[in-house]
């Protein structure tokens, strides 16, 4: 199948967002292809894959709501996109043909592939694009992808096959977020159909289409034999190999690895460390890694409530962490301790910040002296009656290890006074808690290939009610604002420099670590891979015999 960008549409791919990227890359195990090995694709099968769905009671499959990434693993393979990012910041066409950005950023025009079904059989046009911004721009029906729209301001029918999407202000990252799964189009008629119920029933464009659903254990798709629209730079165009694909909830991570190791499963994600080095060195396993773009995992203060509204307070908390040791102790070398609120494949990241803080316990306890809280009979600090208490709620369990780490750093802060207290509840109790501010201190992340990601939690004006942060800070508003209005590429950069510097000098939060998203195949599960987003793709998997 042929594919042509126009000159105009190549320029709009160079000058919006520019993202980089790094793609999954094969480490030891690989067992490529042995002399006498099968390297054809074979028709068929059921690929179980065992993915750490964390403590899922119910699968939320609405591109347009669900913040949580496991989700978005499974509907990376049900709905597809209008762009796909390709390596070297660059977008490709995948449901658009073409496309062409105003100078000014705020008017995007797409013209549109018209061999394109939903899996309801409904034709895919410009009309299914605008009811699904439209549905987007509604704050009831898409608290997580209405920050991927910006100023929105409405989607015009051009043509049947023409559709142009207008800002009230110029929005550079929009190319890169229309590339995510937030943005993945639904079937109009499976909208109108099932309303607030379309999350048990997603129908997209994409390779694979929902089986069945077991709720928290697993979702079972199978393949879209009518796929013939796969997006720049697939392996090929036509429907997937596989003819089922199996995402099985394995919160357990030692149990993730067992199924793997006997066959259960063909694959798994985030093998914990312990495990990987064996793995990759084993010829019966594939390895792949890519870095999650993302806002690191990073605790976040709550600059809104006493005593956090106090920035040395907030300092002499830093200064009391060796995050070096800690992440080494926890991730055995497998993960990268961060310096800056975004990865460091994200464009814009400012290589300036890392070592430029280093842990300083003497100075954190001077610090606290100085504001007044000394220590009490058991080493946790006082003032005015008051100790100096932690909580961190959390419900997602020990996903990435996050609680190990969070466990290990509460020990370092005790050392300077500080008494934490990490307290598990449920989903529903810890969003109620975010959007009522009643928290010290979180710890999150939140997948995202655009430092406009910054802009969306940390902007008063922007983020929901139910973002980590708080801050109102209106020389951060200002940079944030700029910057996603902004089409130039350096001058974008430097503006998301100055927020990172910002972020990191106020201490609003306190960057962890950067997450390297892993997954393991068993050497009969064939072109596994992982997207420029961190995400697995299974359209050109297979099953060798």
């Amino acid at each position: 199948m042929t594919r042509t960008l126009s000159r105009r549409a190549a320029l709009a791919a160079m000058t919006s967002a520019g993202v980089a990227f790094v793609g999954a890359c094969r480490r030891g195990g690989d067992p490529g292809h042995a002399p006498g090995a099968q390297d054809t694709p074979r028709p068929g099968g059921n690929l179980l894959f065992a993915f750490d769905g964390a403590a899922v009671t119910q699968f939320a499959l609405d591109p347009h709501k669900s913040a949580f990434a496991p989700h978005h693993r499974i509907m990376r393979s049900i709905f597809d996109s209008l762009v796909v990012a390709r390596p070297g910041h660059r977008f490709g066409p995948w449901l658009a043909r073409s496309w062409e950005m105003s100078p000014d950023a705020r008017s995007y025009t797409f013209h549109l592939r018209d061999d394109v079904t939903f899996h309801d059989g409904t034709r895919f046009d410009a009309a299914a694009v605008k009811e699904n911004l439209d549905r987007i721009a509604n704050p009831k029906n898409a608290l997580f992808a209405l920050s991927d729209l910006g100023p929105y301001e409405a989607a015009d029918v051009v043509d049947p096959l023409t559709v142009r999407v207008r800002f009230s202000a110029g929005f550079a990252p929009f190319l890169i977020n229309l590339s995510k799964t937030s943005l993945g189009i639904h079937s109009p008629k499976a909208l109108r159909e099932f309303g607030d119920r379309v999350e048990d029933h997603p129908t997209g464009t994409g390779p694979f289409r929902l089986r069945s659903t077991t709720p928290g254990t697993e979702v079972a798709l199978e393949r879209n034999p009518d796929y013939r629209w796969a997006p720049e730079g697939a392996a090929h165009d036509g429907p997937a190999w596989l003819e089922r694909l199996t995402f099985r909830n394995v919160p357990e991570e030692s149990t993730r690895v067992a199924v793997l190791r006997s066959g259960q499963a063909a694959g798994a994600d985030l093998v914990p460390p312990q495990n990987l080095l064996e793995l990759r060195a084993s010829p019966e396993f594939r390895v792949l890694e890519a870095e999650l773009l993302n806002h690191n995992y990073s605790l976040f203060f709550n600059t809104n409530r006493a005593p956090w509204n106090d920035a040395k307070l907030r300092e002499a908390f830093r200064l009391s962490l060796d995050l070096d040791a800690a992440v080494k102790t926890v991730y055995l070398g497998t993960f990268s301790r961060a310096w800056s609120p975004l990865s460091p494949s994200i464009f814009g990241y400012d290589r300036s910040l890392e070592g430029s803080w280093a842990p300083d316990r003497e100075s954190a306890r001077r610090s606290l002296d100085a504001l007044g809280w000394t220590p009490g009979p058991d080493g946790v600090r006082v003032k005015d009656g008051k100790r100096l208490s932690v909580v961190i709620p959390d419900s997602q369990g020990n996903r990435e290890k996050r609680l190990d780490l969070l466990t290990l750093l509460r020990h370092q802060l005790r050392e300077s006074g500080f008494d934490v207290r990490i307290e598990s509840q449920s989903g529903g109790t810890l969003l109620a808690k975010i959007g009522a501010g009643d928290f010290d201190v979180l710890a999150a992340s939140q997948f995202a290939p655009d430092p406009d990601v910054l802009r969306r939690i940390y902007t008063p004006l922007v983020r929901s009610q139910f973002s980590v942060a708080k801050v109102d800070d209106a020389e951060l508003n200002r940079i944030l604002g700029s910057a996603s209005e902004e089409a130039e590429p350096a001058a974008r950069a430097q503006l998301y420099a100055q927020a990172q510097r910002r972020i990191v000098a106020q201490t609003y939060a306190i960057p962890a670590y950067v997450l390297l998203y892993n997954l393991v195949t068993a050497s009969r599960a064939r072109d596994v891979a992982i997207d420029l987003h961190g995400f697995p793709t299974f359209h050109g998997a297979w099953l060798a015999s």
